[in-house]
């Protein structure tokens, strides 16, 4: 049996001012389908897991968002997550709760809010890295093929050939390494022995609590309390006093980055994690002067910029590589090559109290 696990729990901050704390980014439709991010996810894998055996974990805050998003997913598949404890606290949390209602499956875990063009071919590589899961106690990875030098992707170091199933090639990993510098990148990317960390996986459920119990034992002692706990009176509360207690450690640096029989499969199917305003360039329409406009813009002299102004007119004289977005109650304008400090931006705010704009 396969099982999957959307992990939809995050803010989404570098899409501010659009992504909010109530309207994150997995809910937002920044694709030109008329789907949310969170939809999509689910929709793209309904061949291979039928919705009862989709699991989405979040915060409380976003319960009941989800069930009106998401038709026909069982309450009880909500997982609620009380406080941010990172990447392996979720998953673990997540292992022990499908485990308690479909033990022994094989479970697929992904984010909320990635953008995939080529569904068929995702499906296809999917399913080969379900089987490559099927035996051992083999953790398997997605990898996407780099076509530019990218620093804000981790990237899998691949080396020895496994196998190779209807064309696709599987991989031993070698080691993970986080966001590089450009120069790093350019050589990753003429090395041509790695790939970008889709953050994608597919285990079975015992193996990859046994390497939790293996590389992270305070958390797997936390998680056989909340086991015991399921269906109790008590479940609650256990998980909320075991979660807090949680170290707030990813999966990649937790387990893949520890753990043995690692494998990656390379796969070319129109991946992209959407991580900042600059990304619409590669999933909404560029007009002639290479500007990707959402709303109404009249400009002189704009070029290569994004605006995103669905309520307001926005005009712009002499711009080139800027991002402009407009909502109702902020604006943000930046260097397009500065996207990623979106996120600063929002802490700035915090800091002065300007909670509602967040």
């Amino acid at each position: 049996m396969i099982t999957a696990l959307i992990m939809a729990g995050g803010e989404g901050t570098r899409f501010w001012p659009l992504s909010r704390k109530d309207n994150p980014k997995q809910f937002l439709k920044l694709n030109d389908d008329q789907k949310t991010m969170l939809q999509e996810t689910v929709e793209r894998i309904k061949e291979l897991v039928p919705i009862e055996q989709v699991f989405i974990a979040t915060n409380e805050a976003y319960q009941e968002a989800i069930k009106k998003q998401i038709d026909g997913i069982p309450s009880e598949n909500i997982i609620v997550e009380p406080m941010k404890r990172n990447t392996a606290a979720c998953i673990g949390l997540s292992s022990v709760v499908i485990e308690n209602k479909y033990p022994g499956s094989t479970m697929i875990v992904l984010p909320a809010d990635h953008l995939i063009k080529d569904k068929n071919k995702f499906i296809d590589i999917l399913s080969k890295a379900v089987m490559t899961a099927s035996t051992g106690k083999n953790l398997v990875t997605l990898g996407i093929k780099p076509n530019h030098p990218e620093t804000g992707y981790g990237y899998i170091h691949y080396g020895n050939h496994l196998h190779t199933i209807d064309e696709d090639q599987v991989f031993e990993v070698q080691n993970f390494t986080e966001k590089p510098d450009l120069d790093t990148a350019k050589e990753f990317l003429e090395d041509g022995n790695y790939l970008w960390n889709s953050g994608m996986f597919i285990w079975q459920l015992d193996s990859i609590l046994y390497n939790i119990e293996k590389h992270l034992p305070e958390i797997y002692e936390s998680l056989l309390k909340i086991k015991n706990a399921l269906g109790t009176d008590s479940e609650k509360k256990v998980i909320e006093n075991e979660f807090e207690q949680m170290e707030s450690v990813s999966i990649d640096y937790g387990i893949m980055e520890k753990a043995e029989n690692i494998f990656v499969i390379p796969g070319s199917f129109g991946w992209d994690d959407l991580g900042s305003w600059p990304a619409l360039e590669r999933v909404k329409k560029v007009d002639d002067n290479g500007n990707v406009v959402v709303g109404k813009h009249y400009g002189i002299d704009t070029t290569n910029s994004i605006i995103h102004s669905p309520n307001k007119v926005v005009t712009t004289i002499g711009l080139d590589g800027v991002v402009i977005v407009d909502t109702e109650d902020a604006i943000l304008i930046c260097d397009k090559k500065r996207a990623q400090e979106v996120k600063e931006i929002r802490n700035i705010l915090a800091n002065d109290g300007l909670k509602d704009c967040l």
